[in-house]
């Protein structure tokens, strides 16, 4: 997945309600899966929304009868991963560090969050490579 397929909030409200789903979906179950998080769009704007996806390559429909079954292409780590990468490239310029310091420095991470990352930065990760 590249820079380029970018993807709006609104596309990304769609992929979060099918990744949370653990599967595919058919059109009426994300309307009312979106339904329950407060989202009401029109008919004509899901579709939109979802043609938009397709063709960006996240994800694909089939025919399941005379209904549409829309299969996510792109996992829910995948997509976090490209996107944090893009981000600390383009804002950081590739340096993670810049990033973790401005996150401590600016105490945006809780106490715990902090302790989640000293273990995470304290497990020997290089070795196994």
């Amino acid at each position: 997945m590249s820079e380029s397929k970018k993807i709006s909030d609104a596309e990304l409200e769609i992929m979060k309600v099918i990744w949370e789903s653990g599967s595919s979906l058919l059109f009426a179950q994300i309307v009312e899966a979106l339904a329950v998080k407060g989202i009401a769009w029109q008919k004509n704007t899901l579709i939109t929304l979802l043609s938009r996806l397709m063709d960006k390559g996240y994800l694909k429909a089939d025919k399941c009868g005379r209904k549409n079954e829309y299969i996510p292409l792109v996992t829910e780590q995948d997509f976090q991963v490209t996107q944090t990468r893009n981000f600390v490239d383009r804002i950081y310029k590739g340096n993670v560090s810049g990033l973790i310091n401005r996150l401590v420095e600016n105490d945006m991470l809780t106490e715990t969050e902090y302790s989640e990352l000293k273990k995470i930065l304290e497990v020997d990760k290089w070795k196994k490579r």
